[in-house]
């Protein structure tokens, strides 16, 4: 592992300019760190903007932007706002941009520091740790590791940030055998409230690395990922559709239970079961992956023998391409969106026929909703190693998650929308509750901000964060100057 020098140039850094009282914060960061401000109208401002995902973010119009290329020039950056007047200015940190709700990666007013200029990727000499820009998106990192047979935990379709992504936790191909993204990164370099740079790691401030694993923006901004690489060359991607019948569902509710049995457990076998919602139809499929070089695996046999069954896809090929492929499907962008989680435990194929139902029975409510667009995912949680502070058993294979998300066109229709989805996935979370299934964790990267993430991972690990806050962010600047996400309960 290698350790960047730049935490010890700290004392080098000239002294922060102070703000006179009713100065822009953007001037006088633009005059100490020429050339990384832009403002509304220009072209840099501009396409900073539109290439958020949905339209909350994109609706928000920051005072200026800020792009750093370095570690020092985000220290800079943090010095300056939590310094004179510009105490009072609040900032925002995007990545990749994909969360659905207003003001997860954006402000207004405000700074947005916009880090996809640091997208860098080093490996270490032993290949083992890649070193990746706190700004950088995966799908731009896996071709740089193909030629190695490496790859390293990330998403699973284009445009995914590293940094909002491995800060929420992280769910890929590799989840079953790995875990959370964020159970295998070693270290992070970070820029703290007080304009130091600091290293996390389990031997170098240990409580504040298992802090960063999940802890979203609530303690500074990461500026690099020391992430374990794992050997990976080709694996197989196959898309199976069904006609939406009863039968069909029956028989993926018997599939995915019997899957789901850690007796059935296969560490290389991640999948996605998809109930979707589109022009007023309902339809069926499955994405299943396996990180091993196996066109048809075994453990999938009972999906791809469900009468009806349709392979639109079977794909053989590294990581890079089957992210390509999958994303085909995924819109780049959306006008409106809303999205739910929750967890539970591996229920009998009888319950998960009363969720599809329960599902099915919402959707005709969104008929008249424009574009509407509704994918009720069902997936294997990963398998975590337990480093982190989400509160789950470490080693539990049987655990399952949902993913509830929508798009549509018309802000008109956020109300609507947002009430159906609501109270089918509590009468959803109901049935699962009253059967002794469901658990409290909520996944914070599938979550909308109505949900009390950070509090479903139990009393004592939301403890374990404020304790964190405390000594690593004292002033509380990412929890006061940084508004957006989810904040550390108080």
């Amino acid at each position: 592992m290698y350790r960047s020098v730049l935490h010890l140039l700290v004392a080098a850094l000239p002294a922060a300019v102070s703000a006179a009282p009713g100065q822009n914060c953007c001037q006088l960061v633009d005059s100490t760190v020429p050339g990384r401000i832009s403002y509304p109208g220009s072209t840099t401002y501009d396409s900073s903007i539109a290439s958020y995902y949905g339209d909350p973010e994109r609706e928000l119009s920051p005072t200026c932007i800020y792009r750093p290329t370095s570690t020092s020039e985000v220290q800079q950056f943090v010095q300056l706002v939590t310094s004179g007047s510009c105490t009072n200015n609040q900032f925002a940190i995007r990545g990749g941009g994909h969360t659905f709700w207003t003001g997860a990666a954006n402000i207004q007013p405000g700074i947005t520091v916009d880090m996809r200029v640091m997208k860098s990727l080093q490996l270490s000499t032993d290949q083992k740790i890649a070193g990746i820009g706190g700004g950088a998106l995966w799908d731009d990192i896996y071709p740089q590791l193909v030629p190695y047979n490496l790859t390293v935990m990330g998403g699973r379709i284009p445009g995914i940030g590293v940094g909002g992504f491995a800060t929420g936790g992280g769910i890929t191909f590799a989840s079953r055998e790995h875990g959370f993204s964020c159970d295998n990164i070693v270290g992070y370099e970070i820029v703290l409230g007080n304009g130091k740079v600091a290293y996390a790691s389990a031997g170098s401030n240990p409580d504040l690395w298992l802090a960063l694993k999940g802890g979203s923006n609530n303690f500074g901004i990461i500026t690099r990922f020391d992430i374990a690489t794992i050997p990976q060359g080709k694996m197989s991607y196959n898309l199976v559709s069904y006609d939406y019948t009863n039968a069909s569902l029956q028989a993926q509710a018997n599939a995915f239970s019997n899957f789901m049995k850690p007796v059935n457990f296969d560490k290389s076998a991640m999948m996605g079961m998809f109930l979707n919602y589109l022009g007023g139809q309902m339809t069926l499929s499955n994405a299943l992956w396996y990180i091993q070089p196996v066109q048809k695996p075994t453990v999938y046999k009972p999906f791809f023998n469900i009468s009806s069954a349709n392979v639109s896809v079977s794909q053989l090929d590294t990581i890079d391409k089957v992210v390509e492929k999958f994303g085909e499907d995924i819109p780049t962008h959306v006008e409106r969106g809303f999205q739910l989680t929750f967890s539970f435990r591996n229920p009998d194929a009888a319950t998960y026929l009363q969720l599809f139902k329960i599902w099915e029975t919402a959707m005709p409510k969104l008929a008249h909703v424009a574009g509407i667009y509704v994918e009720f995912l069902i997936q294997p949680h990963p398998v975590t190693n337990g480093t982190n502070l989400f509160g789950l058993q470490p080693g539990k294979t049987d655990n399952v998650m949902v993913d509830m998300t929508s798009a549509f066109t018309n802000k008109a229709d956020d109300a609507l929308v947002t009430k159906v989805l609501t109270n089918a996935v509590e009468q959803q979370k109901r049935v699962l509750k009253k059967s002794g299934y469901l658990i409290d964790f909520l996944y914070l990267n599938y979550a909308d901000i109505s949900q009390p993430v950070l509090q479903s991972w139990g009393k004592s690990n939301v403890e374990r964060l404020k304790s964190a806050s405390r000594e690593f962010d004292p002033k509380g600047v990412f929890q006061k100057q940084v508004p957006g996400g989810f904040k550390i309960p108080k």
